[in-house]
């Protein structure tokens, strides 16, 4: 029921989950395809995720976008892009905005380490260093772009010694902690929020997926695989707060089957809201009153 690719997030929850924590509602967060958990974090309905990726008009991208291209204005997260680095530029301008405008925010910009090869990543870094904008770049390492190993595509050992040559600061953080992220990227956005500037975090974590749902993965061991979740972040979360004494058991479960019947629930939606029309496809390729 669901058209065209589908990239899931399961294995990097701890990574937008945290990061989102950190910030303020009118910041601004923009990332690549694999953004369902990213406009979740941001306050987008299940409903209106689910929808979309039924193509239906009740989407958050009124069924047009599809699974790549979820969009929320009003939450301020400005996508969801399918091709590869190609927003990085885009994270910049909104940078730009925001010191053009002398307003209170920064932007967060997610990207995988498939990004950082492509000749849009540098000129984006280029300038938001330049400029000394208000941005975060997190590259969410999650080791392999599509089937490709980071060690096979890339020539540095560790990411973030990509911004030392744009004179940003930068940092390697567990992306399978969701409190290091959280504190992590709070402790940088209150630095930018006093001076501008732009900073670079690699969070390395784990797909336990394929690069899409069409992907076996068959380039990887289940050895590796299986390592990974040892490490799982939601399980890892649930242990620490279960330790402190701030979640229980039943408390855990309720939360669980909270989120399951939110699922469900989404899907009917989803299945009975009404198609998207090929007719409106183009309807939104231009600002209103502009000409092609």
């Amino acid at each position: 029921k669901i058209g065209g690719f589908c990239h899931l997030y399961i294995g990097q929850e701890a990574i937008v989950a945290g990061a989102v924590a950190a910030v303020r509602d009118d910041d601004y967060i923009i990332t690549a395809y694999r953004d369902h958990a990213h406009a979740l974090a941001r306050g987008t309905s299940a409903n209106a995720c689910m929808a979309e990726l039924f193509g239906k008009e009740t989407g958050c991208s009124r069924g047009l976008g599809g699974s790549m291209h979820f969009f929320n204005r009003q939450n301020h997260m400005y996508g969801g892009h399918a091709i590869v680095g190609a927003h990085v530029p885009l994270a910049v301008g909104l940078a730009f905005a925001i010191k053009y405008r002398d307003e209170d925010r920064v932007t967060l910009c997610f990207f995988g380490d498939g990004a950082i090869n492509q000749g849009s990543f540098h000129e984006a870094l280029n300038l938001a260093a330049l400029y000394k904008l208000p941005i975060v770049f997190i590259c969410e390492n999650n080791l392999f772009a599509m089937g490709t190993s980071v060690k096979r595509s890339t020539s540095l050992k560790q990411i973030v010694d990509r911004a030392e040559g744009y004179d940003i600061p930068g940092e390697i953080v567990d992306g399978m902690n969701f409190r290091e992220v959280r504190d992590k990227v709070a402790e940088i956005v209150d630095s930018i929020r006093k001076e501008p500037h732009p900073a670079f975090l690699e969070v390395r974590t784990y797909r336990y997926r394929g690069h899409s749902m069409s992907d076996p993965a068959s380039y990887r061991t289940k050895l590796e695989l299986e390592k990974y979740r040892l490490d799982d972040p939601i399980t890892r979360l649930r242990a620490q707060l279960t330790r402190e004494g701030k979640l229980t058991n039943e408390q855990f479960d309720l939360l669980d089957k909270r989120s399951k019947e939110m699922v469900l629930a989404s899907v009917k939606f989803a299945e009975a809201s009404p198609q998207a029309l090929i007719e409106k496809l183009h309807d939104f390729t231009y600002a209103d009153g502009a000409k092609p």
